[in-house]
């Protein structure tokens, strides 16, 4: 039963990525919003709406590696898994502006992040707590108002189904209603997954860096395959940036208020990992596009990183 139920919600999520994408990049054309924000903000953050609901339920439940593990997962797949996919259905562009300022700011962000947890700053245990969570949040409110403020300055509007964008109630309805299938579906995917492999016998770390982390990704993944299908690789790239920054900022920002997020299992490789992967991005952003054969070595060490973590299940 829990096979049939994985592959209903991953059909939904499909379903709801194409049409929340579609919904949101026509009412923010409205507004005269660059492609890149929408994808960062707007789509960026209503696909992580899955991994805001995992961790802090993780962390009301005391489950911090759920807490902690989902988000580090979640950004090492959205780039090396989620975006080498994308660029390798279709080439990436990368526009200058976005390699001086969203790409150097989630490198900062994820290495910023690790001293956190790693309590580089005061020497404690490893922990995230309240005081850090707010600095996060007040970092994740000057991101959103200088992505804004930019884009005023640099606003560039692109087409992703049409010319013109559709009647105000319609992308509404296809917003909201794509959102709630996507996160419904992203909801029945995630645990019917966990009940697998619980039945396997494998532990909570790995399920919540793996299979969690992934399964909540999976709105980022339709999101941005469908956008890169479209053509609108400025949407897809967005979404990407975007959901890593919500993941770190917001996510565990809110999460740690909730409880301290003190969380063993997650390893510094797994974090390196993800500071990594942030790397790779922007050099490989540097030619001002995401190749395919560049998207097919991201997908590779994304393979090789999750061989490793099965190889060894040391978390």
């Amino acid at each position: 039963m829990d096979y049939i139920i994985l592959a209903i919600a991953l059909i939904a999520i499909v379903i709801g990525a194409d049409n929340l994408v579609v919904g949101s990049a026509s009412i923010a054309r409205r507004f005269g919003i660059s492609d890149f924000v929408i994808g960062a903000i707007i789509v960026g953050i209503g696909t992580s709406l899955p991994e805001l609901i995992v961790s802090s339920i993780g962390a009301f439940e005391g489950k911090v590696d759920v807490a902690i593990g989902n988000v580090v997962g979640s950004n090492i797949f959205n780039i090396l898994g989620i975006l080498g996919l994308t660029a390798l259905i279709f080439p990436v562009a990368v526009k200058r502006e976005n390699i001086r300022f969203e790409l150097p700011f989630c490198i900062v962000l994820s290495i910023f992040t690790t001293l956190l947890a790693f309590n580089f700053f005061n020497g404690n245990p490893i922990t995230i707590d309240r005081i850090d969570g707010l600095i996060l949040l007040a970092i994740f409110a000057a991101f959103i108002y200088i992505s804004f403020q930019r884009d005023k300055k640099n606003a560039t509007v692109e087409n992703i189904e049409e010319q013109k964008p559709q009647r105000i109630g319609i992308s509404l309805l296809r917003t909201l209603g794509g959102l709630v299938v996507l996160i419904t579906g992203c909801e029945f995917f995630v645990d019917s997954a966990v009940s697998i492999a619980t039945q396997w016998g494998v532990n909570e770390a790995f399920i919540s860096i793996t299979l969690i982390a992934c399964g909540t990704s999976l709105p980022e993944l339709a999101a941005s395959v469908a956008a890169a299908t479209k053509r609108n690789t400025d949407l897809a790239l967005g979404n990407i940036v975007g959901s890593n920054i919500f993941n770190l900022a917001f996510i565990l920002g809110v999460a740690s208020q909730i409880s301290t997020l003190a969380g063993g299992g997650i390893t510094l490789v797994d974090y390196a990992t993800m500071i990594g992967a942030a790397i790779i991005l922007l050099i490989c952003a540097l030619n001002k596009k995401i190749s395919r054969f560049e998207g097919a070595v991201m997908f590779t060490l994304f393979v090789a990183y999750n061989l490793y973590l099965v190889s060894t299940q040391t978390i």
